[in-house]
């Protein structure tokens, strides 16, 4: 297609809203082809993008369509397939019910019957919704931390994951096979209600998924009523459940942020309502500093990441990174299960490739081997029910850099209310020690080396940025560094090509993974770094890490990787 004709044929539709014709109208050259030169992608993490009309933005159409090619894959699938259903959830964000309800009645003209949340919800309940309700297929609709003018859809399986990618390969191909989803049909509420084709559901399942997480606590002999926490779900789904999940595990003094407790669409506190980011705590930390919290928790939108801030030894607060969180938890919960002596001894720990090689010396100190995946908690969740069904080894954690965390699998994705409630009960137990997490982190530190990462993102946006983006990329594959900071290459992974090579022995061997176009240098002193392009907004990542002997050493370190590389990145 091209964007003449695509805008031609949304122009003349007579049925088009009246809000999207006035857009169009206000539309220059440049934003029609944005808006119109493509269909908005769909892949193993959904879709997601800018609000607005168009095949390349987030509006009823392109929510029609992609669930219309989700009710094509459950119709492949079989009649028990559409007699499972699917469950729909949605966030705070502008056009979230409306979308749900949207997909919904997308299904049901179908024959195919939605679960549907009555209010927002977050992500990690749907994905546990779906195992519950035994549903075969599960849609949220949330664009996760990305700003306000951004919504997004993800589809998960019946094991309650988000789709791999030769599921999401088939609703792409139903999608394509869709001439025009200006036409497509859908089916009216009320009549879906009195043809039980739409069941509204909510508190029933919140209580059960409550006691879930209630029951992975490890340590109820800490004493929780001293620990002072602070929490803000930065308008998003988590005030739904994680207050109630922190109240359920014991702890009494939770200050909730009043200026971000209610959902609003426009996040009007915030730049952006990303816990990764300092400026989300900024209202959290005058609510530490008033109470002198011990811990500060803020949650993301679709309240799957968190974001933990603690005192340092100066008492100010500092934002954990996510790399650090992953760690601090995994070393509590693997220290607290071998002390009651309930870790099994095929235990696994799962981290994606660009996560801190501090949790593989963690894991490895309680005898608990380290499996990495590809970046994407889908393939966490993979190996999750790989490991279940062959029951080769028992899952205890699985984390990626980017804030998300899973510690029971009754949940295929990341976690946000488990991960509060399990931090929570670790600060808890430092403070039964008269210890901060932060002094915990330092222990760690101390005893396995200063493991310090970083993260770069370049935004390139829209079509000629998709193109310099894949540029970046293909440079550093085909014209790979020979030294980065002073050392030299050693080992270059390419997951596209699913080979790894060693430039100093000339050897090459095969990484048991699916292909996906990322690439990992290693260099002589074990520092890294990793350059993948963002599946779901127009970036490319650059990710670092090292290790030494000292705090100092590994900020200096750290530095020079990335200013090396991207020193290299500017030259492209």
């Amino acid at each position: 297609m091209t964007w003449k004709t695509e805008w031609k044929k949304w122009s003349t539709h007579k049925e088009l809203p009246s809000e999207f014709k006035k857009q169009m109208t206000e539309m220059n050259e440049r934003e029609r082809e944005e808006a119109f030169y493509k269909q908005l992608e769909f892949g193993t993490g959904g879709m997601r993008g800018e609000l607005g009309a168009g095949p390349n933005r987030m509006n009823i159409y392109t929510i029609r369509k992609v669930t219309a090619g989700l009710a094509a894959y459950l119709e492949e699938n079989g009649k028990e397939a559409k007699k499972q259903g699917v469950v729909i959830a949605y966030d705070s964000r502008h056009g979230s019910a409306e979308f749900a309800l949207e997909a919904a009645k997308t299904l049901g003209a179908n024959g195919i019957k939605s679960y549907v949340f009555q209010e927002l919800r977050p992500t990690p309940e749907l994905s546990f919704a779906v195992r519950y309700l035994r549903a075969y297929a599960g849609i949220m609709i949330t664009a996760s931390h990305n700003p306000s003018a951004y919504n997004g859809y993800k589809v998960y399986g019946e094991d309650g994951a988000q789709l791999p990618p030769p599921a999401a390969e088939v609703i792409v191909k139903h999608m394509n096979e869709i001439e025009n989803e200006l036409l497509l049909k859908v089916k009216d509420e009320r009549e879906l209600l009195s043809q039980n084709l739409v069941s509204y559901i909510g508190e029933n399942l919140d209580q059960v998924y409550l006691d879930y997480v209630k029951s992975l606590q490890l340590n109820t002999s800490a004493t929780k009523t001293n620990l002072h926490i602070v929490y803000t779900p930065l308008h998003g789904t988590g005030q739904t459940l994680i207050p109630q999940a922190l109240q359920n595990a014991g702890f009494q003094h939770i200050a909730i942020v009043d200026e971000q407790k209610n959902p609003d669409p426009n996040f009007s506190t915030v730049s952006s309502p990303n816990p990764e980011e300092a400026q989300a705590f900024q209202l959290a930390i005058q609510y530490g500093k008033e109470t002198w919290a011990d811990l500060l928790l803020a949650t993301d939108p679709d309240a799957d990441r968190l974001g933990v801030a603690v005192r340092n030894n100066d008492g100010q607060y500092i934002l954990l990174t996510g790399n650090q969180t992953g760690a601090l938890l995994l070393h509590y919960m693997l220290s607290q299960k071998q002390e009651k002596g309930i870790l099994p001894d095929n235990s696994v720990m799962l981290k994606t490739i660009v996560t801190s090689e501090l949790g593989r010396a963690i894991a490895e100190d309680y005898g608990v081997q380290t499996v990495d995946t590809l970046t994407g908690f889908k393939y966490i969740a993979e190996k999750i029910d790989e490991y279940k069904k062959k029951g080769t080894k028992t899952f205890q954690f699985g984390y990626e850099e980017s804030y998300g965390y899973l510690i029971g699998d009754f949940v295929r994705d990341k976690d946000a209310v488990q991960a509060a409630v399990m931090i929570a009960e670790a600060a808890a137990y430092y403070k039964q020690k008269r210890m901060t997490l932060y002094d915990g982190l330092i222990e760690l530190y101390e005893k396995y080396g200063y493991y310090k990462e970083s993260l770069t993102s370049f935004t390139l946006k829209g079509k000629d940025g998709a193109e310099q983006i894949s540029h970046i990329v293909n440079r550093f594959r085909q014209h790979p560094p020979a030294e980065i900071a002073g050392a030299a290459v050693e080992k270059i992974e390419d997951y596209q090509s699913g080979k790894r090579t060693n430039l100093l022995t000339a050897q090459q061997e095969t990484m048991d993974l699916p292909p996906s176009n990322v690439l990992k240098f290693w260099l002589q002193d074990g520092s890294w770094f990793a350059i993948r392009p963002s599946g779901t907004e127009p970036k490319v990542k650059f990710y670092f890490g090292v290790r030494q002997g000292t705090e100092n050493e590994s900020e200096e370190r750290l530095k020079e990787v990335k200013a090396s590389v991207i020193n290299l990145v500017k030259k492209i």
